[in-house]
């Protein structure tokens, strides 16, 4: 399994995170495979998807020799959060900030990606530990807001989740995110239930151009 510092420096560099919803669990690492062809590293799978622990060691296993970082989402409890590392998960995402899930993720060395809106809640997060704030939900406030929080947090690594899109991913980006997480723009449920893979290839090509193109034209 790759360090903390070659997580975090991949996320950096690549930019994005496929963030997984499924209702049920079968061609899952096959999705990991689509993403991956088309230059999408982060694989985020969520806690809701069903037997969630027993889809992040598959992909985990299936995936290794293919330079692709699994994680878990919407990890609620620190239990979750031992239980998803022990499964193979790189990193730890979650919609809320829970101190005792960033406490059992520097403990082990795993990234902690905790989820919070306000200011006071994303300074929380960082001084508690965190390695990447993920804004949620980001469109509520969209890029301005991002642009808004590293006015006085430039030294705080953010990232958006929910609102976006082909559009939404370049401005985030520009305004100071380090990465975006993408969920159905991307690999939305109806592309898993039809198994098309290739449309999720293509979709993973178009972010990765999008991302890496507006990450080349910061100041």
């Amino acid at each position: 399994m790759a360090s903390k510092e070659q997580t975090l420096q991949a996320l950096e560099e690549t930019g994005v995170i496929a963030v997984i919803r499924a209702d049920k669990a079968e061609d899952l690492v096959s999705v990991g495979r689509a993403l991956r062809q088309g230059g999408v590293k982060f694989i985020e799978i969520t806690m809701t998807v069903p037997g969630a622990l027993a889809v992040i060691e598959e992909a985990t296993a299936a995936l290794k020799s293919e330079d692709v970082y699994i994680g878990a989402g919407t990890v609620l409890d620190a239990e979750t959060a031992r239980q998803a590392m022990l499964a193979g998960a790189n990193y730890i995402v979650s919609p809320v900030f829970r101190p005792d899930v960033v406490s059992v993720c520097k403990r082990y060395a795993v990234p902690a990606m905790p989820g919070a809106m306000t200011p006071t809640e994303v300074l929380d997060a960082w001084e508690a530990g965190a390695d990447v704030v993920k804004i949620f939900p980001a469109g509520v406030g969209g890029p301005q807001f991002f642009k808004d929080l590293k006015g006085p947090f430039p030294h705080i690594k953010i990232m958006p989740t929910g609102g976006v899109n082909k559009i939404t991913a370049r401005e985030f980006i520009k305004a100071g995110a380090c990465a975006v997480g993408v969920g159905g723009e991307l690999v939305g449920k109806p592309l898993i239930a039809a198994k098309d893979f290739a449309a999720i290839t293509r979709n993973a090509l178009d972010f990765m151009a999008i991302v890496q193109e507006a990450k080349r034209k910061l100041p």
